[in-house]
C-alpha cells in the first residue's frame, strides 16, 4: 500500500527571515512541479541536495524562493522529500502550505520522524533523542539528548540483544543435538553473559539515577532564620532584584522561584519565608510551604547571620536538615568573622557585596553534579528508558539466581523476556500504542 505524501511547516510561526514547508512522500517531486520554475532546473535531471533558485507560483502568489530535493532513501524520512525555503512571513506560509496541501495530506505532529523510524532510518531511542534535542534548555541536558539522537544508547542496548541473541543460538544448538552435552558448558556460559549485562546494566542505571536533575534542573531551596539575607543571596545570584529586602522580619511571605543556568546545569532556586514560631496567619502560611520546600529540595542553602549567634529556633531548625544535602552558608562576613559550625558544609559569603557568591554556585554543583552524575559516559534523562533498563536488570539477575535450577528451555524463555524488554528501547518490540504516544509529542513539521 503505497504511503499517503504529506506537507507542514517546519518552522515556527511568526515574521521571520525565512519559512520552511516540507513534503515528504512519493508525490513530493510531482507536487513540487506544479508550482516551483527555476531557470538552472531541469526536472528530468534534477540533483539531490542542491538548492534551486526559482519562483513558487499560483493565481494567488509569485514567491522567490529557494527548493532542494532529497531522493528517497536518502532522505531524512527515508522518502522523497522537498523543502521549500520562503520568506517568513505568517500568512504567506501559511497561503504556500494551503497550496501544497490540496495535493497531499497535512502532517500530525511528529509524522515525518515517525516516517524515518517505520522506514530504518533512525531507532526509537533515536526519535526520543530528537524530541529531547529540540526541548533541551541546558548544555547536560542537550548533551544528554545527543548520546540518543546520535544512536551511541542504542549501540550499548544492540550491543546487550546480540550477547543475548548468541546465548539462545547456543542453547537451541544445545537442545537440537543433545548427544553432545554441552548443557554444563552452555549454562555456563549464560551465566557469564548474564553477569555481564547485569553489570553493565548497574553502571547505566547508577549514572543516570540523577540524570533527572539534568532535565529538570537541581532543586535548591534558600532556609533560614528572618533576616538573614536569604533574599539577598537570592538576588546576589540572580544578578537582579527579583526578591524585596528589608529589615522588617517576615518580609518574605511566600516562595519565590527563579531558574539561572551553571555550567550548563539548571538550578532551580527557591527563596522561602524566614521560619520561626512567630508571625500573623499570612507568614505562617509561607513558613508552611518552606517546609515543604525542604522537604522537595534536592539541596538546601541554610543562610545563617554571621553578626549575631543562632538562636535555639535557628539550631533546632538546622539540626532538623539533612546533613548530606545541607551547606550553610555565613552571610555578612563583611562586619563580621567567620565561625565554625561542627559537622556541616559551611562557605561564608557576603549577600550585599556579592561576595563568593560563584564559590557558593560552585560547591552546589560539586555537590549535586559532578559528585553524582559522570557526563563524559551515557546519562538518561527519559524516565521511560531508566525504567526498562531497571526492569531489564531485574529479570537478568532473576535468572541469574535460579540459572542452576532453570533447564535449557525455560533458561531460553527467561533471555527472551530480557532481549524484548531492551527491544522497547531500540523499537523492535515496542507496541503502536506506545509508538504513537512517543511521537504525539513532537512538534508540526518534525
Amino acid at each position: 500500500m503505497e504511503e499517503k505524501t504529506i506537507c507542514a511547516i517546519s518552522t515556527p510561526l511568526g515574521n521571520s527571515a525565512i519559512s520552511i514547508i516540507r513534503i515528504s512522500g512519493d508525490k513530493s517531486l510531482e507536487i513540487a512541479k506544479k508550482y516551483f520554475v527555476s531557470k538552472s532546473l531541469d526536472y528530468n535531471f534534477i540533483e539531490p541536495r542542491k538548492m534551486y533558485l526559482g519562483v513558487f507560483s499560483n493565481q494567488d502568489i509569485e514567491e522567490k524562493c529557494m527548493m532542494v530535493y532529497f531522493k528517497a532513501p536518502y532522505s531524512y524520512t527515508g522518502e522523497d522529500i522537498v523543502e521549500f525555503q520562503i520568506h517568513g512571513g505568517e500568512y504567506l506560509a501559511k497561503k504556500v502550505l494551503e497550496i501544497i496541501a490540496g495535493n497531499c495530506s497535512l502532517a500530525s505532529p511528529g509524522e515525518f520522524t515517525k516516517r524515518a523510524f517505520f522506514n530504518g532510518k533512525i531507532s526509537l531511542d533515536e526519535a526520543e533523542g530528537i524530541i529531547d534535542v529540540i526541548n533541551a534548555e541546558s548544555q547536560a541536558e542537550l548533551k544528554s539528548a545527543y548520546n540518543l539522537s546520535s544512536g551511541r544508547f542504542n549501540k550499548q542496548i544492540v550491543e546487550f540483544q546480540n550477547m543475548l541473541k548468541n546465548i539462545l543460538a547456543r542453547i537451541e544448538v544445545a537442545l537440537d543435538y543433545p548427544e553432545h552435552d554441552e548443557e554444563l558448558i552452555t549454562t555456563n556460559q549464560a551465566k557469564e553473559a548474564l553477569k555481564e549485562i547485569s553489570n553493565k546494566l548497574h553502571e547505566l542505571i547508577t549514572n543516570s539515577n540523577s540524570g533527572e536533575r539534568l532535565k529538570s534542573g537541581v532543586n535548591i531551596a534558600i532556609v533560614g532564620s528572618p533576616n538573614v539575607g536569604k533574599s539577598s543571596l537570592l538576588n546576589s545570584i540572580l544578578g537582579k532584584e527579583r526578591a524585596i529586602v528589608s529589615s522588617v522580619a517576615g518580609t518574605t511571605r511566600d516562595t519565590i522561584c527563579e531558574t539561572i543556568i551553571y555550567k550548563g546545569i539548571k538550578f532551580n532556586f527557591t527563596d522561602t519565608a524566614g521560619i520561626r514560631n512567630q508571625g500573623d496567619e499570612i507568614e505562617k502560611i509561607g513558613i508552611e510551604k518552606a517546609k515543604k520546600e525542604i522537604e522537595l529540595a534536592d539541596l538546601i542553602l541554610f543562610v545563617v547571620d554571621l553578626s549575631r549567634d543562632m538562636n535555639d529556633e535557628e539550631i533546632r531548625l538546622l539540626n532538623s536538615l539533612e546533613k548530606d544535602k545541607t551547606i550553610v552558608v555565613l552571610n555578612k562576613k563583611d562586619i563580621a568573622k567567620e565561625k565554625v559550625i561542627k559537622n556541616y558544609e559551611t562557605l561564608a559569603i557576603s549577600a550585599k557585596n556579592d561576595e563568593n557568591i560563584n564559590a557558593v554556585l560552585d560547591r552546589i554543583y560539586k555537590k549535586a553534579i559532578s559528585n553524582n552524575i559522570d557526563l563524559s559516559k551515557i546519562v538518561l534523562t527519559n524516565m521511560r528508558h531508566k525504567n526498562i533498563l531497571v526492569k531489564a536488570k531485574e529479570l537478568a539477575d532473576n535468572a541469574l539466581n535460579e540459572i542452576s535450577n532453570l533447564s535449557l528451555d525455560i533458561l531460553a524463555f527467561e533471555i527472551k523476556k530480557i532481549w524484548q524488554e531492551l527491544g522497547k528501547i531500540t523499537g523492535e518490540c515496542e507496541t503502536e500504542e506506545i509508538i504513537n504516544e512517543i511521537f504525539s509529542r513532537f512538534c508540526l513539521g518534525k
